[in-house]
């Protein structure tokens, strides 16, 4: 039926526009018609054939003809948007992206357009096996208003993804998910009050903006689905989505910033570079030449260069066909690819074959504005960046002056002309031969240098590169010579913002490492400073011999002791001795008693050198892969040694079993977006050896990888590791991930860039697990000891949450720039319960005031918490003897801590059956409702009687979190729910008279007095909140909970006090006085609202299960005017009251 493809499109395009119109004035809501481009039976970027991995059985511009005949229809029909979906392969996306481009250009009205992917499993990637990043990245040049997924997956396992999207783009994000996944006869189960919750979710955490359905969905699913977000405020788009970086992508994504390290293009797959490799493609053998590239890849190359430039080839036929093999192989497929050559056809075949964002290479106004104008607009048709060669119509620059000219010239009409993002326009202001024997060749480094400096500072966003491999044309043969001269270029160019180069990554010396002779050499000819230069560098090239780099192999540094030659082997990526040299060091059993004395020693100082050499740009990515493999082969050589060793302490214990016996699991992670390694993989080692069972899911790891393993391993901590910087938000995104899953497992923070500060602020706060930074190997096994010895496990989290709430308070305090939003902003993004979902707690058993008088202290005393009672005589016990009762065990306050404890518990006694101190308090429990900030409260008879008014946070927050104010967790007047607050006032009564038969001469015992006074007041506090929660308010009737978990706030709802973190406003006391008549028990308020007696503790009860705790922090002058006009006091006296909290001066 394709020949009628155009007339069925044409006619539901009609029916569906007319019944959108009759749709819209029914029901005063515009509606849409969209017009629906699927993915077709046939895929761009797989062979049907096995055996062929080359083959298609369709072209490019077959499914371009295709595209634009059905969208022809669709326009013509009337739809109002173009919907690009269902993509399992982005080459055949690209085409569809082609196709309305074009027919928007010859003059059809654009509309907007729509792009959805397919990811087909929990992968994460699409059939064709691109991620959901670089899936983006490769369609984004069709500008798309929206852009997101469908079908394939239910919304519980999309979800990841759709996150994903959003971080990734600043378009619109639609969602339409299956029902589920299928059962075992094709059938979906999932029902729509399923998909519409699942769908409200991503709403609600601000992930979507388009929501709908795909297999399996009915229209009740529909009306579920559109029922359950109605009132979900829609994803709000990112402002800055990797604006300064260029974005490439092969399967998976490349980002190149002004941080990225240099980036390799590997060069070695180019006919007229290698003469192997040019061999191997004139004979057909495809398969020798893939594996040329997968050699590039090994060796460093973060880009792969194709070149099929060569006279006796049909450049488009071998393009195509290498192109399409690649395909074939991740490894290789992975990389972006830049398609390489002089013929614009051949160009052109290239971009057809591939499904990521590649880069063109290349173009110039060599033939004028015009041509490179009609080029430049088919580049960007195709969605690939461009290298620019710094030609116009008069020839190649060669002089600084017009470099910077022809590149500033070109730039200007592919950014304002063509429309090219400036972030994909790669100049190459052309690396010439220098040391040719004329002297006008002799300063070439240098005008490219001082060229590619002025261009990276005059043209905003641009990139630039080169291909290094002529700068060393002159010494063709002599390799040593031609590598090292690479090598010193690079390292001044890139210094002047050289981003990319092709080279053969592969062979690039140490800049530190040549020779020190021929690095003088090397640097005089670069620089032009000895006019004989290139005459000595001949007679240099021609004293080492035609087979310079079989006859240079200096063993000097054999001569050294151990630990110099690992050092040196690892520097410089030479593992033909490393395995000897492990050894020898393993056999000195005096200095290296156990195989992980060496990795910790030598071996991780070898490491550390290779790690200041990268930093400092003096080695590159290629040398540290060759390190990190000679570093991998010392580890494995010592494996089976602390195997062995691991067994033998087995065989002690009497334990058989072996594979039972394992201490814990631990799963480790080299977080998504990053692929280092040894770090991790050196802590796995070490905890191998301790006896820990270690699942290591590798690099790379997506979040729900990281998450299914632990769950399915049973594991005991999960381990992230990372060293570049992304890695940090993705460790964050896990711990969200990890807490949005209800999850407890200890979490484990490493890598070089971690530290336990951006634990503590970042990670810890998103997480209500433990969370712990990890300094190094050696730490490991000592925190995961702490974590899972059931003795020491409560104190060394507590003590960790301790040092953490230090760590974070005294970060904020040093932000002096503090960004705070609106009070407006904060109300709109305030925490939105769904009070039909999640409604009110049960209605209190009482109204009104309820007074405890002479409480029964026996009842008290169990809930007291004693680890202030030590803070007070600052006795702090280390870890793991911090808290209660551990505290006895401390080397140092232990002894002097229990004689404390026991002269109190003595002290006790006494009070007790002196009766000595009293403990008195009042609660009660009113009709309440929320408006805005403010939480109104009610008489029996709904009377409005009084106000408690409300602070919100303002500090800025990530996208999606809330900004709470207590008012938050009471139900909204307009929720058309009732609500309760509950009040309280405690103190313990006597404690003055007693101090005072003691105060004469006995201040040890006053001392004693006061602190166990303000133990009872707060136990009693405690006290009562258990009561209230099983049974005066009876919310939680079914609570069993111990004194320690009681002061770990295990239990639901919450016990704010004015004054504090949540409500700063110590005036809020007096309305609670007015209610409660605080007076009624002795328990007052002083002029500045401390309560006497000092022993008193008093608050607000909170019982909805969403109610938590938190800090206002700093508060804006906007809140604060707005705080003093809703309590009708003059700004000057708010402003006393508040401030500490004050975001501003206020004088």
């Amino acid at each position: 039926m394709s020949h009628l493809a155009y007339r069925l499109n044409f006619e539901s395009a009609k029916l569906a526009k007319q019944a959108a119109v009759e749709m819209t004035k029914e029901t005063g809501i515009k509606r849409y018609a969209v017009g629906a481009l699927g993915p077709t039976n046939r895929t761009l970027s797989i062979s049907p054939s096995v055996e062929r991995p080359d083959y298609r059985n369709i072209t490019f511009d077959q499914l371009v003809e295709a595209y634009a005949e059905q969208t022809k229809g669709l326009l013509d029909g009337g739809v109002d948007v173009l919907l690009v979906e269902t993509i399992f392969d982005t080459a055949n996306a690209k085409a569809a992206i082609f196709a309305i481009q074009t027919i928007f250009d010859d003059g059809y009205s654009e509309v907007p357009v729509f792009i959805s992917g397919t990811i087909v499993d929990k992968s994460g990637r699409t059939l064709s096996g691109q991620t959901a990043e670089a899936f983006i990245i490769s369609v984004s040049h069709g500008n798309p208003l929206c852009l997101g997924l469908n079908c394939a997956l239910g919304a519980s396992e999309m979800r990841p993804f759709i996150e994903c999207i959003g971080m990734s783009t600043k378009s619109f994000v639609i969602c339409y998910p299956n029902a589920g996944l299928p059962n075992t006869f094709g059938d979906y189960d999932e029902t729509p009050a399923i998909t519409g919750q699942l769908l409200k979710s991503f709403a609600e955490d601000g992930l979507v903006n388009i929501v709908g359905g795909c297999c399996g969905t009915t229209p009740d699913h529909i009306r579920a689905i559109a029922q359950a977000v109605k009132d979900c405020s829609p994803r709000k788009r990112p402002k800055n989505v990797y604006d300064d970086h260029t974005l490439l992508s092969g399967l998976e994504p490349l980002r190149i910033g002004p941080f990225t390290n240099f980036v390799n293009i590997g060069e070695r797959c180019n006919v007229a570079g290698s003469s192997l490799f040019c061999k191997m493609i004139k004979e057909d053998r495809y398969e020798d030449a893939l594996n040329v590239a997968k050699a590039q890849v090994e060796n460093g190359a973060i880009i792969l260069d194709i070149n099929m430039d060569e006279g006796m080839l049909d450049g488009k036929m071998a393009m195509a066909k290498f192109v399409n093999l690649i395909s074939s192989e991740p490894d290789v497929a992975k990389l972006p690819l830049c398609i390489d050559s002089s013929n614009f056809e051949t160009l052109e075949a290239g971009l057809k074959c591939t499904q990521g964002k590649c880069i063109v290479n290349s173009i110039s106004l060599k033939e004028g504005e015009q041509d490179f104008v009609e080029k430049a607009k088919k580049i960007r048709r195709y969605g690939a960046a461009v290298i620019v060669m710094a030609f116009d119509e008069e020839g190649q620059a060669t002089d600084i002056q017009r470099k910077v000219d022809i590149c500033a010239r070109s730039y200007r009409i592919l950014v304002e002309k063509v429309g090219f993002n400036p972030q994909d326009v790669i100049f190459d202001p052309n690396i010439l031969t220098i040391a040719t024997g004329m002297e006008e060749h002799n300063e070439y480094g240098i005008t490219y240098i001082e060229a590619t400096r002025l261009i990276k500072a005059t043209l905003p966003g641009c990139r630039v590169s080169g291909g290094v491999s002529n700068f060393s044309f002159s010494f063709r043969g002599k390799e040593r010579v031609r590598e090292a001269m690479h090598s010193v270029f690079l390292y001044h160019a890139i210094k002047a913002g050289m981003d990319m180069g092709i080279v053969n990554a592969g062979n690039l010396p140490v800049y530190s490492s040549i020779e020190a002779k021929l690095l003088q050499l090397c640097e005089n000819l670069l620089w032009n400073k000895d006019p004989e230069g290139t005459e000595k560098l001949l007679i240099y090239a021609q004293e080492m011999g035609k087979s310079d780099k079989k006859a240079v192999v200096d063993d000097d540094w054999r001569g050294g002791d151990v630990e110099d030659r690992l050092e040196y082997a690892l520097v410089r990526g030479i593992d033909k001795y490393v395995v000897d040299d492990t050894e020898e060091a393993r056999a000195d059993s005096t200095k290296y008693p156990r195989p992980l004395n060496i990795i910790e020693g030598p071996l991780m100082k070898g490491m550390g050198v290779v790690g200041d050499l990268f930093g400092s740009g003096k080695m590159f990515l290629p040398q540290v892969i060759k390190s990190a493999r000679v570093m991998k082969k010392a580890v494995g050589y010592l494996i089976p040694y602390m195997e062995k060793e691991r067994e033998e302490n087995f065989r002690l214990t009497g334990i058989d079993d072996l594979k039972s016996a394992f201490t814990g699991t631990v799963v480790l992670a080299t977080v998504k977006g990053d692929v280092h390694d040894i770090g991790k993989n050196i802590v796995g080692v070490v905890l191998g050896c301790n006896n820990y069972r270690v699942i290591d899911l590798g690099v790379m790891t997506p979040c729900q990888k990281i998450l299914d393993t632990a769950v399915l391993e049973k594991a005991d901590f999960v381990g992230l590791s990372g060293l570049i910087t992304p890695s940090l938000d993705e460790m964050i995104h896990v711990a969200k991930e990890m807490e949005r899953n209800r999850m407890n497992l200890p979490l484990l923070i490493g890598g070089a860039t971690t530290s336990k500060t951006h634990t503590a602020v970042k990670i810890a706060p998103k997480y209500s697990g433990p969370t712990v930074h990890v300094l190094d190997a050696s730490k490991s096994v000592v925190v995961c000891g702490s974590l899972l010895d059931p003795k020491k496990k409560n104190d060394f989290v507590e003590e960790v949450a301790e040092e953490y709430q230090e760590i974070r308070e005294d970060h904020y305090d040093s932000l002096k720039d503090r960004i705070y939003v609106s009070i407006e902003f904060a109300r709109e993004h305030r925490l939105k319960i769904d009070w039909n979902e999640v409604p009110p707690a049960v209605p209190p058993t009482f109204l009104g005031r309820k007074i405890f008088d002479d409480y029964d202290l026996s009842r008290i005393i169990p809930c007291i918490d004693w680890k202030p009672f030590f803070d007070v005589w600052q006795l702090r016990g280390k870890y793991p003897n911090r808290g209660y009762p551990n505290i006895f065990n401390d080397a140092t306050v232990g002894v002097e801590a229990k004689r404390l404890f026991d002269e109190g518990q003595s002290m006790l006694s006494r009070i007790v059956s002196e009766r000595s101190l009293s403990c008195r308090g009042v609660l009660g429990f009113w009709r309440a409702n929320a408006v805005s900030d403010d939480i109104h409260v009610y008489d029996n008879a709904n009377n409005h009687i009084e106000t408690f008014f409300g602070l919100r946070q303002q500090a800025e927050k990530p996208a999606n979190e809330s900004y709470f104010c207590l008012s938050d967790f009471v139900a909204p007047k307009d929720s058309g729910k009732m609500d309760h607050i509950g009040l309280f006032a405690v103190s313990c009564f006597g404690v003055d008279e007693l101090c005072k038969k003691f105060e004469s001469y006995d201040d040890y015992n006053m001392i004693m007095v006061k602190a166990l006074a303000d133990r009872l007041a707060e136990a009693f506090a405690e006290e009562l909140h258990t009561r209230v929660r099983k049974e005066f308010w009876g919310y939680s009737d079914d609570e069993r909970l111990t004194a320690a978990e009681m002061h770990k706030i295990k239990y639901t709802g919450i016990r704010p006090a004015p004054g504090y973190p949540s409500q700063p406003d110590h005036t809020e006391k007096t309305t609670m006085w007015k209610l409660l008549n605080a007076d009624d028990i002795g328990t007052q308020l002083t002029e500045s609202l401390a309560m006497i007696p000092a022993a008193s503790v008093s608050g607000l009860y909170f019982a909805h299960p969403k109610s938590t705790y938190f800090a206002t922090g700093k508060l804006s002058k906007d809140q604060v005017v707005d705080y003093a006009r809703r309590k009708g006091q003059d700004v000057e006296t708010t402003e006393k009251w508040l401030l500490p909290v004050l975001a501003y001066d206020v004088n």
